[in-house]
């Protein structure tokens, strides 16, 4: 071979050498080079209704990229849109397309945390979890109300508030609604452990008791501090088999938790949550407590009162009475401080 062939090869070697190395840097360059830049982590939520192009445009939208070649051509050559996963994905500061598209690809989320809320209904509680949660207000709404479901797991109608144990837990976005009753569950077992039901059957209640009494105390007073103070009056009243003549739960049986001012025909409604006409805790929770309140039954202060009333300065607070004759001048005082507001209901 000549010398002149030798260069022609070796220049050809070179020539395709450097097309290689140059096509091999590129490729890095359009995968594994940084090119998201938000300014911390920041997460696309990727919806049920969502395809390749809506994740593309979400994705653009939080990770603020230098550009989006590489996102895109790696996104077409593992085909992902038909490997579209729901959920919460994150997008780091200085990400490359390589290990984004390989966390959306995989279906590896992030979890978030959600709040289980203390409220009043479960139209508040699907609300709250349906703005936190992939799942909407309607389908949290519903699998409440599966009463085969809610039966399978213990619970009835009246009783299903004991199941709900309020804080904030780590979920994924994407739970579906029958997980999400099952890490209720989850939770509510592990709030309920050994030691609390012993303090449960201590003061002479069930774990179900103990709520139904919480929800009542929560209804009381929004006032942390005096919860204690609350539980231990209507623990005296339960002791010496008094009416708990609860206000709240006559609101329970109006269904007007709203209501200021408690009438007397009020009092006559027949329903079995009026602690004023039936004795005894009422049939369930007239509400989901907080853990504040459940503690606060649990660990009720000692006292001798059997009464309270509402403190005529409005603070939210009680004055609490040993007699009825001490009991009687507290409620004046509050009667007259409504009436001079005009509060009529």
């Amino acid at each position: 071979m000549t010398k002149k062939k030798v260069h022609i090869i070796i220049g050809i070697i070179l020539f395709v050498l450097a097309l290689a190395a140059a096509a091999a840097g590129t490729f890095y360059w359009l995968v594994f080079t940084p090119q998201f830049h938000p300014a911390e982590k920041s997460f696309v939520y990727i919806d049920r209704d969502d395809t390749a192009d809506s994740v593309f445009h979400k994705v653009e939208m939080a990770g603020n990229p230098s550009h989006t070649w590489g996102y895109q051509w790696m996104a077409d050559y593992k085909d992902y849109a038909s490997n579209v996963h729901t959920g919460r994905y994150a997008i780091l500061p200085d990400d490359d397309a390589y290990h984004l598209l390989s966390r959306l690809l995989r279906g590896y989320q992030e979890p978030l945390n959600v709040t289980v809320p203390s409220v009043r209904t479960f139209d508040r509680l699907a609300g709250s979890l349906g703005r936190q949660l992939m799942i909407d207000s309607v389908e949290v709404a519903q699998i409440l109300a599966d009463s085969t479901l809610i039966h399978r797991m213990g619970y009835d109608k009246t009783s299903l508030p004991c199941l709900i144990v309020p804080d904030t837990y780590e979920m994924y976005w994407n739970i579906t609604p029958e997980t999400l009753m099952e890490r209720l569950q989850k939770e509510h077992d592990a709030y309920w452990d050994s030691q609390r039901k012993s303090r449960a059957q201590a003061i002479g209640l069930t774990p179900a008791e103990v709520v139904t009494l919480a929800s009542i105390v929560e209804e009381e007073t929004a006032n942390d501090g005096e919860k204690p103070m609350v539980a231990g009056l209507y623990m005296n009243r339960l002791h010496k088999k008094m009416l708990l003549q609860a206000d709240p739960t006559v609101k329970f049986a109006l269904q007007d938790a709203g209501r200021r001012r408690i009438l007397n025909s009020d009092l006559k409604v027949d329903s079995p949550y009026n602690t004023y006409l039936y004795a005894g805790l009422p049939p369930g929770p007239i509400r989901v407590p907080s853990k504040v309140g459940i503690e606060a039954v649990l660990n009720y202060a000692h006292h001798d009162y059997i009464f309270m009333c509402a403190k005529e300065d409005f603070s939210g607070t009680h004055n609490f009475a040993v007699t009825l004759a001490q009991h009687m001048q507290n409620a004046r005082r509050y009667q007259a401080a409504l009436n001079a507001r005009g509060v009529r209901r």
